[in-house]
């Protein structure tokens, strides 16, 4: 009686409960750093005002959510078949913002196309990088017992893949490193045969070796920020080799970022200053997206770090559970793969908070302020909510048991 009840409370929430749960605390916990950072923007950038802001992203919030959960009434079967359709727009979406994008919020890169006709911007790679990945899934899934011809792969995976990465390139090197990375962990996990994998791999770099050699001595790529990473590449060497040669001053200069991110974890220390009492968020840039985890540190301390760190390993363990559990190799395979990307990105976030890779763009997911990269999550969130509320349907309907493997994997 009491099991039933609980099953019809939480009848709205489509999927697997404890992720839902989790994404639900993370979500509401977003609203508070995200208030206390954006005063940065008020008051230093000059950028709207604190209430405008909080409300932008508990709009975005609210949005996402709903997204998450009309997603979850869409087959995921059907979101694969157009996934080649909608990376092909995504394609073209690329293509106009390399002409016709534009910078916001005191970016350097022209990665956010505008609307027609409305005030609103989104940035097309993070959609494409999310296409990219359902697209790969579906190829490697469709028909996975007959051998595919080399040209196959070359036409049909690789090209789709180095395309959006050349696309992406030129204004965000971090998500096109991140895109090429997940796309190997794809293949590898879709198994295509390691001879493929390698020569993708060895063909990959040879193509960042000359995009490279371009953009550093051509005016072939104009407007590229490769001059932009090799600084923020040599500034975090610097840093951490410390040697005698190094102008010290110069290498602060440069590193300013990472230095007051350091410091605002050092000042939370275990029980942090308390919500909005953070003292270096009016120093640190991009407070309120790319180094929000520094000030999350600096208010909630190491006990509200690591309880935020929980709820993401309680959601990348119910993604593999969820995965494990799926007959369908394509849904196991997909929620693997949004998986990863959820993953990457976030391990990239902290990962440049705590000084161990050099400065990035990338956003904490589900924390950072911001409609797109927000939007992109809820909606890889959405996709994996689906496919687990599948797995029950499956095994009242003795797919898993009647059908083989590549018979559901065709169908899907």
């Amino acid at each position: 009686m009491n099991e039933q009840d609980t099953d019809s409370r939480f009848e709205f929430l489509k999927g697997d409960k404890v992720l839902w749960m989790v994404i639900l605390v993370i979500s509401i916990f977003s609203i508070f750093p995200v208030y206390s950072a954006s005063s940065n923007l008020e008051y230093i950038v000059n950028n709207g005002t604190t209430t405008g802001h909080v409300m932008k992203h508990m709009f975005f919030v609210l949005l996402g959510l709903a997204i998450m959960r009309v997603v979850g009434t869409i087959k995921y079967e059907y979101i694969g078949k157009l996934s080649s359709i909608l990376l092909g727009l995504m394609i073209i979406l690329l293509v106009v913002t390399m002409f016709t994008g534009q910078t916001i919020d005191g970016a350097s890169a022209s990665r956010w196309l505008k609307i027609p006709g409305t005030p609103i911007s989104f940035q097309p790679s993070s959609f494409a990088f999310l296409m990219l990945i359902i697209y790969l899934c579906r190829y490697l899934t469709k028909k996975i017992t007959r051998e595919r011809l080399p040209i196959e792969n070359i036409m049909y995976i690789f090209g789709p893949i180095l395309l959006v990465f050349v696309l992406v390139a030129k204004d965000n090197g971090s998500t096109a490193l991140m895109i090429l990375m997940v796309s190997v962990i794809v293949l590898i996990i879709g198994q295509l045969h390691w001879k493929y994998i390698a020569g993708f791999i060895s063909s990959s770099f040879v193509a960042i070796i000359l995009f490279l050699i371009i953009a550093l001595n051509t005016n072939l790529i104009g407007g590229n920020r490769v001059h932009t990473w090799m600084s923020r590449i040599e500034t975090f060497t610097s840093s951490k080799a410390k040697t005698a040669d190094v102008d010290d001053e110069s290498v602060k200069a440069k590193n300013y970022q990472v230095m007051q991110a350091k410091a605002a974890i050092v000042h939370g220390g275990i029980t942090g200053m308390g919500p909005g009492k953070s003292a270096l968020k009016q120093m640190l840039p991009q407070s309120a997206s790319d180094f929000i985890f520094a000030v999350i540190v600096e208010e909630y301390g190491v006990i509200g770090a690591a309880f935020l760190i929980s709820m993401y390993l309680i959601m990348m363990i119910r993604i593999v559970m969820i995965a494990s559990k799926m007959p369908a190799f394509f849904g196991s395979l997909l929620v693997l793969s949004l998986g990863v990307m959820i993953f990457i990105q976030l391990s990239v976030n902290i990962a440049v908070a705590v000084n161990l890779i050099p400065v990035t763009g990338q956003p904490l997911p589900l924390i950072s302020y911001g409609g797109t990269s927000m939007l992109v999550t809820y909606l890889q969130l959405g996709i994996i909510l689906n496919i687990s509320s599948r797995i029950q349907i499956y095994d009242e309907e003795g797919m898993g048991k009647t059908q083989s493997i590549a018979e559901i994997n065709d169908i899907a």
